[in-house]
C-alpha cells in the first residue's frame, strides 16, 4: 500500500518568528514529498522485481529505499517535533526525560550544548537526533549524515533537528547556527517525552519500570 505525505500538526506560518512560513511549506510540501514518491516508486519496483524473479536490481533498489524511507521517517518526526509557543514550543525537557538528559549529560544546558555542536558540525546533509538505545539503557546523541547512516541499531529517536539546507536556506542561507538557535525556540519537549515515555513502556523484560516514572541512576532498562 502507497504511503502518502502527512498533514503538518500546524499552519505554516505557526512558527514564525523563528521559522518562516515559505521555507516550511516548500521543506514540507516539495522536499518531504519527494521522499514519500520516491518510496513508493521504488516499493513498487521490488514488488516488480519479486514478480519477475529478477535479482539484479535489488541492491540499488533497497540503498533507494533506505534514502527514501529514512527521509519519510525523519520528516515526519522532525515536523511533529516542533510547535509554536502557544502549543508547548521551546523551553527544555521535563518529567521522566529531564531526569533521564541529567543523569546522562549532567544538566539540560550540558545537554543542549553538546546536541547544538553535533547539528552544526554534521558535515554536508543530515540531522542530529536525540535517541533512546534500550541495550545500552541510556540517551545519546547522534550525528547523521543523509537519512540513515550512522545510528546505533535499535535506537528510538525522541527529537531531533533537519540541517540539509533546504530546511533553512531562504531565511537563514549559509548561517547553519542561528537556524538551530531558533529551532530550538519551536522545539517540541512535550512532544519528546511522549516518545520517551513509550521508549521506556516498550521494555517487556522490565515490567516492573512504568512509562514515565522516575528515572534513578542507578535505573537499566534493558
Amino acid at each position: 500500500m502507497a504511503i502518502k505525505l502527512p498533514d503538518l500538526p500546524y499552519a505554516y506560518d505557526a512558527l514564525e518568528p523563528h521559522l518562516d512560513a515559505k521555507t516550511l511549506e516548500i521543506h514540507h510540501s516539495k522536499h518531504h514529498k519527494a521522499y514519500v514518491d520516491g518510496f513508493n516508486e521504488v516499493e513498487a519496483a521490488l514488488k516488480d522485481a519479486r514478480e519477475k524473479g529478477d535479482k539484479r536490481p535489488v541492491p540499488a533498489l533497497e540503498a533507494k529505499l533506505a534514502f527514501h524511507a529514512g527521509g519519510h521517517v525523519n520528516h515526519t518526526l522532525f515536523f511533529a517535533n516542533m510547535a509554536p509557543a502557544s502549543g508547548g514550543g521551546g523551553g527544555a525537557a521535563t518529567g521522566a526525560l529531564a531526569q533521564a538528559i541529567q543523569r546522562d549529560f549532567g544538566s539540560f544546558e550540558k545537554f543542549r550544548a553538546q546536541f547544538t555542536a553535533t547539528a552544526a558540525g554534521v558535515e554536508g546533509n543530515g540531522w542530529a537526533w536525540l535517541v533512546y538505545q534500550p541495550l545500552l539503557a541510556r540517551l545519546e546523541i547522534a550525528g547523521v549524515m543523509n537519512h540513515e547512516n550512522q545510528l546505533v541499531l535499535g535506537s528510538m529517536p525522541l527529537i531531533g533537528i533537519d540541517v540539509w539546507e533546504h530546511a533553512y536556506y531562504l531565511k537563514f542561507q549559509n548561517r547553519r547556527p542561528d537556524f538551530i538557535e531558533a529551532w530550538w525556540k519551536v522545539a517540541s519537549w512535550a512532544e519528546a517525552g511522549r516518545r520517551f515515555d513509550l521508549a521506556l513502556g516498550a521494555h517487556a523484560r522490565n515490567p516492573g519500570v512504568a512509562a514515565g516514572a522516575p528515572v534513578k541512576a542507578s535505573d537499566s532498562f534493558a
